[in-house]
This record gives structure tokens, sequence and C-alpha cells, in this order.
């Protein structure tokens, strides 16, 4: 199903998302602000000429430019609008009837060296009908009058954009006495005769009058809520509006949420290196492959015709090679990354506008919850947060995230403000696991490293190279990624003190206590220092990597949202081991954590301040304000579920293995989802399957989950192979990685010269 031309999709077709939003056929329609409004039409001269409708037209348009404006026009004259900060000039022309007058204006400007209008829409039909009382000879004299004007349009179109306004229909029993010859029937032979003239006159014509006959359908929706049954009611003329500014400003602003008329964006120097790496690796693993199956099939075993026994090969098939392995990666990467490709920057296929409904986000999550209950499963240990929890954790918080991104749910705050609370708590474990694995190893060797910073990068570089991103776009790999490194540097940094160390004694417990201290005081400093902030991060390379749309407001802004928390998940390792190390807590299979009595009040204050905490999201009113308390309360309602959880033995001692196949690709389902299940960078949905919209999201679902799980399997096999355990060779290709980004920024470097 090809994407086809949308321009022409927006102008004809659609259907209503509720009662208001419209969605266009196969396309996604930006909802212009009058800022991008204003920077769109700069020096741009539009003209309205018709009737009463186009006039409303008319003020649904400049409103777009200047909300402030009333309409007190003349009603059956001529109105001028201007914006001079912005120099645009948009004038509404009175001319209720397609005849000569309405002709001679638009041959003016098709004469001499006039300054044409930069957007012309013209429309007009319900005057002759109500003027001739509905007359077949009125009817004949309108198709005279349009044959003679279409070559007029037609000419304007070669440098201008002409729109064609169908006539919208009426709501008959709504009409006053002298508008009752104004009938569906009149309307819809008006609108016949206007489209064969306007389509016969441009198939001999280069350029094209463009028919906007999307106002139609709107109108048959929502004509009933009309005051008169004429005139459309202001919500229908604003949509036609933006969609007229859509029409127009797209292909000029290039809205990543407004797909509608905006061409495919041509192909980057860094893109088409990647495609030509990618179609190598195919054809080197292809002819390896022939290679190994030719030696295979001289070395296997045949049947000897005179003793009727088999013989056995001499040689056994030899094993996998390391280049055949990397080839067999990159092969498979390269076929994946080509569907990315199709889905989100080709103009393949559909993509929609979100729209929330209640029913849309919490019927899945009831759905995949019972599904999560009913795969549950013993654990194979009962500790706190065991990895099979810890999974499961991952992995229902993700199935939530995902049903939340395609619902659209972020425009209801209590839901906003709950999926915070899971992001903030795959960063809590974030802090959790890598204290926990730093304090119990003392492992703080460059393979470890490397390893954690190649498995959570990885996919993400490919995509900023094959889909033409900042890094900072996937804001979650470099938040992560950024606080594992502040981690690591806390604990490696001279005293390194580990369990160990801290065992021998007590005073190094304190030491570290110390260095959390340190960094909670330069977490506190940072975040109330914004220019602080940026100066750290605007220093080339990290520049490079952190900035977007020219600075790293973005950055600090995401970083800020939840800057305690990676702090409590470390105190919460601290302080679990350290009860752990003094058999403080019990950890058996079906015991309590604690004593009765203490397990009790735990798990009582636990609920209460879970239920508290939603409580207080559900009543939130303003999204900044709520944002600003999140860093410090968020983590009430992480140790309320944590204690919850594994209190009750019963409860730690089971886990979902659903959740937690989830939980083990659920950085790889959060990467994949802005392009191969979302669309338009996150902003709308991927349509394979139009028309059918549950069918459609099982499809894209199924592929969607089916490459993550793939590109996890691609970057575990990668990492065994680029990041060896060896230093000596693991020196040698942190090099080959360094002179790999070297390249990538020279080309960068390239291709921002060029586009410059």
């Amino acid at each position: 199903f090809k994407g086809g031309d949308t321009c022409e999709y927006l102008l004809s077709s659609g259907r209503f998302l509720g009662e208001k939003v419209w969605q266009p056929h196969s396309c996604m329609m930006h909802k212009y602000k009058n800022s991008e409004a204003k920077n769109c039409l700069i020096d741009k001269h539009v003209v309205f000429i018709g009737d009463s409708r186009i006039r409303q037209l008319f003020y649904s348009f400049i409103k777009l430019i200047n909300p402030q404006v009333k309409e007190e026009g003349i009603k059956h004259g001529n109105i001028p609008f201007e914006d001079k900060s912005a120099s645009i000039k948009v004038d509404f022309l009175w001319y209720p009837e397609v005849n000569g007058s309405m002709r001679q204006r638009i041959k003016s400007w098709t004469e001499g060296s006039v300054t044409k209008p930069h957007i012309i829409v013209v429309g007009a039909a319900t005057w002759s009908i109500k003027i001739h009382n509905g007359s077949n000879e009125a009817l004949a004299q309108y198709k005279i009058n349009i044959t003679s004007i279409a070559p007029l349009l037609e000419k304007l179109a070669i440098s201008s954009d002409v729109y064609w306004v169908l006539q919208d229909p009426v709501y008959e029993d709504m009409l006053s006495e002298s508008r009752k010859m104004i009938t569906n029937e009149k309307i819809d032979a008006y609108n016949e005769a206007a489209v064969r003239i306007l389509n016969s006159s441009s198939r001999n014509s280069k350029a094209k009058v463009k028919v906007f006959s999307v106002s139609k359908l709107i109108a048959q929706e929502t004509i009933m809520k009309s005051a008169d049954g004429l005139h459309l009611p202001e919500s229908s003329r604003d949509t036609n509006a933006m969609i007229l500014m859509n029409v127009y400003c797209n292909k000029i602003m290039k809205p990543i949420d407004g797909s509608c008329c905006q061409p495919q964006p041509p192909l980057t120097l860094i893109q088409k290196i990647a495609f030509c790496f990618f179609t190598l690796s195919i054809f080197g693993y292809l002819i390896i492959s022939l290679i190994h199956r030719n030696n295979y099939r001289k070395n296997k075993s045949c049947t000897d015709l005179e003793s009727g026994e088999e013989k056995k090969p001499a040689i056994s098939t030899p094993n996998v090679s390391t280049l055949e392995m990397l080839l067999h990666c990159f092969c498979k990467l390269g076929l994946i990354m080509t569907y990315f490709y199709l889905c989100d920057r080709a103009n393949l296929f559909m993509k929609e506008n979100k729209f929330y409904t209640h029913s849309s986000f919490f019927i899945p999550i009831v759905y995949i919850l019972v599904l999560g209950v009913f795969y549950t499963e013993n654990t194979k240990e009962t500790k706190v947060l065991n990895r099979e929890q810890t999974d499961e954790w991952k992995g229902w918080m993700q199935l939530v995230i995902l049903i939340y991104h395609i619902s659209g749910a972020s425009t209801f705050l209590p839901v906003y403000m709950h999926i915070r609370v899971l992001v903030a708590a795959y960063l809590f474990q974030t802090g959790y696991g890598h204290f926990s694995y730093f304090w119990i190893k003392g492992d703080f060797g460059v393979y470890r490293v490397c390893q954690v910073l190649f498995r959570l990068n990885f996919l993400v570089v490919v995509l900023c190279i094959v889909m033409d991103r900042p890094y900072q776009f996937y804001y979650f790999v470099p938040l992560v990624t950024v606080w594992f490194m502040i981690i690591y540097a806390t604990l490696a940094v001279w005293p390194q003190i580990v369990q160990k160390k801290a065992n021998g004694n007590c005073l190094w417990h304190f030491g570290l206590l110390l260095k959390l201290i340190c960094l909670l005081t330069c977490i506190y400093f940072l975040s109330y220092s914004q220019g602080a902030f940026e100066k750290i991060f605007s220093f080339w390379p990290l520049s490079k990597c952190f900035e977007l749309n020219g600075n790293v407001y973005e950055w600090w802004f995401r970083w800020k949202l939840d800057r305690y928390v990676v702090f409590h998940g470390m105190l919460f390792a601290f302080i679990y081991l350290a009860l752990q190390k003094h058999q403080m807590i019990s950890e058996g299979k079906g015991d309590p954590l604690f004593s009765n009595r203490v397990s009790n009040v735990l798990l009582f204050i636990s609920i209460v301040s879970f239920l508290t905490y939603s409580i207080w999201a559900s009543s939130c009113k303003n999204k900044t304000e709520c944002n600003e308390l999140h860093p410090s309360v968020s983590v009430v309602q992480i140790l309320a579920f944590i204690l919850i959880r594994n209190i009750p033995g019963y409860v730690r001692s089971v886990y979902s293995s659903f959740f937690a196949w989830f939980g083990k690709i659920s950085l790889e389902l959060f990467i994949c989802q802005y392009h191969i299940w979302l669309a338009a960078d996150t902003k709308g949905i991927l349509v394979l399957i139009p028309g059918y919209p549950m069918f459609n999201v099982l499809v894209s679902t199924f592929i969607f989950v089916c490459v993550a799980h793939e590109i996890s399997q691609i970057t575990n096999d990668l990492a065994q192979i680029v990041v060896p355990k060896d230093n000596s060779t693991l020196l040698k290709r942190l090099l080959c990685i360094a002179g790999f980004f070297s390249g990538l920024h020279f080309f960068s470097a390239m291709q921002d010269q060029s586009r410059h």
C-alpha cells in the first residue's frame, strides 16, 4: 500500500477521529501555531475570492496568524488583513458569483508585470442558485463562466498555488425560506460541473488548479450543528483552514508530525555510505556461505557402490568463522535497517495521527496484565530484585509505555505522571544494578565498561546513521549511558571502596557514604545551574552528542526530570546489601522478608504510600508544577512497589515469564518503536494495512517485536566480537572504533557544509 500523493489525499479524503480531530487519508496533519504560520507565510500575499462561505474560511485562516482578529468586516464587501511584523497580506474579495466580474479580477493578475498572489482560494455557487431560484439556465451559465475562468486559473497556477473550493452540503431542514431553493441536489450538480471543467482544462496544461473537496466531507459530518443550515460551525471552518495551511506550509516548514505534502528527504552522504556498507555485507555473506556450502557438499558422506556402506567424510564441517558471523550479523542488520528506512523515511507506507481515548489505553493494559498473570512460574532464586524479577519489572513497564505511546495518552495528565514513574523506575534499576555489580565484584576493568557501552549504544548509533537523526533524539539511551559513567566514576575514583574492602573495616562504609553525598551535591548543583550544565555539555565532542536543534536545553530538561532517582537506586542497593550481609532480612523460599510484625507494618505503609502517590498524580492539574515535584517524590512509589513485590515470601518466589521475556529486549523495544511501530519519529502511527486499525496494530506489532528480538541477538553476537576480553585485542578494537567515529564526524562535517 503506497502512500501515494499525500497532498491529493489531504485535499480530498479523510475521516474524523472522535468529534473534532480530522485524520487525512494516509498522512499526518500538523497543528500550526501562530509563530509557525507567520514563519511560513512571511512576505506572502494570500487572496480568498468568493461568497460568505469563503469569507468564513478567510477569517479562520487569518486567526491562525493572529487569534485576536474579530469577524467585524463588511459582510458583502472586500476585507483586507495585514500582519506588518511578518509582511503578510491576506485579502478577502467579495465575488459571490462566478461571472464576468470575477473573471476580470482574476485576469488582472495574469496581465503584464502585476504582482501575483502566492495563494489564491476561489469558490462560489450558492448565490447563483439562490438568485436564479435554482434554474437550469443558471447552471448552464455557471458552466460557461467556469470554462472561461479555468484557463486563467491554470495560468496563475504556474507561479502560484490555486485552490478551487467545492460547495459544502447544506442542512435543508434549517434553511430559511429565502434559501430553500439551495438544495444538496443542486449543489452536487454545480460541484460536478466545476470538477469536470477544471480537470478537463488541467489535462491540457502543465500547471494544475487544486480542487479543495475535503471540505464537503467535513461538512457532511458537522453541518447539522450549523446555526442557519448554510454556514459551517466554527470547528469545521478551523479544520479547513488548518488543512489549507498544511497543504502550503508543510513543504516549507517540514514539521515532523506533518507528513502530508512533504517530499521524501534526499539521502545524505552518510546514509549512502551506510547503504553501500550493508549491501557489501550482504554480498560478502552470500559469497562466504556459498563457498562453505560447496566445501560441505564435497566432504559430504557418500555410499560405496561395491560394499553398500556409507563412507565417513575425511574432513568435518568447518566451524563458523568470526568473519562469517560478523557478515551474517551485518547482513541481517542491513535488511532490518532497510525496513526501518522504508517505514519512516520513504513515502511508502501510510502514517496517521494519534488519537487518545480512555478505552484505547486502559483496555490493552488490562489485556496484557491478564496475559502476564497467566504465565506465572517459580523463580530460580528468591532474593530481592533477582534477575527474573527485574526482567519482569522491565517487561511490564515497557509494554505499558508502548501502549502509552501508541494511544497518545500523554495528553491525559494522570497517565503521563504515572508513566514518568515508570521511566524513573528504569533509571532506578540502572543505579541499583550497576552499583551492586561494582560493589560486589570490584571489577572496574575496561572490558566491563566497553561491554555495557556497546550494548546500550550500538542500535542507536546505527539508527543515527541510517535515519539521519542526532544521538540526543533517542534521549533515553544517552540518559542511561551518562548515568552509567557517573556511577562508574563515583565508585572507581580513588579510593576505590568495594564490599570486600569494607568488610575488613566498617569505616570504609562511611567513606562510600561520603562519596554518595558528594554525588548528590553535584546533582543538586547542576539541576539548579542550567548555565554550568550547558557549559559542560557544550564542549566538543560532547556537544555533537547532546545537542538537539542547536542547543542542549532538551538534554538538560530530560536529565533534570529524573535527576535523583539513580542516586536513590544506588543508596537502596547499598542499604539492601548491608542488611543482607548482616543477615537482617530473610530471603528463603516462602519466608517473609522481615519478622511477621515488621513485614505487616511495612506492607501496610507501602500500600498506603503507593495509593497516596497515585491519588496525588491523578489530581495533577499543571504539568510543569508536577514535573518540578516528580524528581523528589517518584522514589516513594518505586520503593513502595519493591516492598509490596518482595516482602511476602510467595510473591517474591514467583514471576511472570511473559513479562520477563519482553524485559530482556526492553531497550530494543523502546528504541525500535520510534520508526517501525510508531511513525514520523513517534509523532504518529505506522499504517501497513489501511482501513483495519486493529488488524494493522496486530501485524505491525508482530513485526516490531520480532525485529526488536532479532536486533537484541545481533547486538549480543557483535558484542562478543567487537569487545573481546583480551586487553591487547580490545585496545586495537577501541582504536578502530575511534577511527570509525572520526570518519563519521568528518563526513558529518562535509554533510553540514553541503547543506549550508
